[in-house]
């Protein structure tokens, strides 16, 4: 098959491609960076905008099947016409030029978990829930893939597109190079973390998560969602890190509501010293809440297998440290120095 993949040069598409390209696939890749390095045989890269109508219309041609990658993760309000033109309008656009073909590619959209699992209260909820934009309105990155995934289901089953849509949490493991995914373990490692949140988290070895947008080539409930994650209670997950990297844990362990309102205030006080907030108020909100999810039918319909979390947690650790310069290490009687030098 001949496929796109948009935002292949990213974290979950450099796992990928390699699955596409050893079963004999040829693969064009769009995106705004150059992938560093030579390309592998098979592999053609488009340089470009989504907005860029013509550069998307010219990455269709012959395509066979198309992985819908692109994504810009962001809790700022400021980014949320950005998040908003690249999530909803970009893929508007996409879908109508693929509505206009003739031969009708397989469509695979990678939304989030948080267009589904998403809770104030502790529960774990399945692909039958609806969307919980009471709980995620006032946060941008979640409503613009809500939106997202929407505006695809609509578009898709209207234009007869086959569709399958892949909910995943929040993706753990080696290769992001942006910490676009991995910034909760990033600033845990370096002591940013001043309070421990309440809530629960659900995360996805990005290994794993790519093996199974590998099988939805193939499988998979078509127009159904598909959520892929193992979950964690918050206290459990910073606790895991803290093992395998000896980084203390936080020192607090304060209530919901104090925790959001310290968050706040530490935030005010670096603008008002001309600095950038090391944890950003909407961060620490979100981890108040619960991402727990029931990936049953992932693991049945697309053989989603989770690896061990120790195994997502250690090679998450071993990346992040490699790109982190050494001054931004606090004391860990050099274990953490260890980690990175192996």
């Amino acid at each position: 098959m001949k496929i796109l993949v948009t935002g292949g040069t990213g974290f979950l598409g450099a796992h990928l491609l390699p699955l596409l390209l050893e079963d004999g696939h040829t693969v064009r890749l769009i995106g705004r960076t150059a992938p560093s390095g030579e390309l592998p045989k098979g592999v053609e890269f488009l340089q470009g905008d989504l907005k860029d109508r013509a550069l998307v219309r010219a990455a269709l041609e012959e395509i066979d099947a198309v992985y819908h990658l692109a994504g810009r993760v962001s809790f700022r309000n400021k980014d949320a016409r950005q998040m908003y033109e690249l999530h909803v309008d970009c893929t508007r656009e996409m879908l109508r030029d693929i509505g206009k073909m003739e031969k009708k590619p397989r469509f695979i959209l990678m939304s989030t978990s948080g267009a589904i699992a998403v809770s104030k209260e502790e529960c774990t909820l399945n692909e039958e829930a609806d969307y919980p934009l009471e709980v995620v309105g006032r946060w941008p990155y979640y409503l613009s893939k809500i939106y997202e995934e929407k505006l695809t289901l609509e578009l898709c089953r209207k234009y007869e597109i086959p569709l399958v849509v892949l909910n995943p949490s929040l993706l753990m493991g080696p290769g992001d190079e942006r910490l676009s995914s991995t910034w909760t373990v990033a600033k845990f490692l370096q002591g940013d973390i001043p309070s421990l949140p309440g809530g629960g988290i659900s995360i996805a070895d990005v290994r794993d998560v790519a093996q199974v947008s590998f099988n939805a080539l193939r499988a998979g409930e078509l127009y159904g969602r598909h959520l892929i994650g193992v979950n964690l209670s918050m206290k459990d997950f910073f606790e895991r890190v803290s093992r395998l990297s000896g980084v203390a844990m936080p020192v607090f362990e304060l209530p919901k509501q104090l925790n959001i309102w310290g968050a706040k205030l530490l935030g005010k006080w670096a603008t008002w010293r001309g600095q950038e907030p090391t944890l950003d108020a909407q961060e620490v909100e979100i981890g108040e809440h619960w991402f727990w999810l029931d990936s049953q039918k992932a693991e049945r319909l697309l053989n989603y297998r989770p690896r061990d979390v120790y195994e997502t947690l250690q090679d998450t650790i071993a990346f992040i440290l490699q790109r982190m310069p050494p001054g931004k290490l606090p004391g860990t009687k050099g274990k953490l120095e260890k980690l990175r030098d192996n």
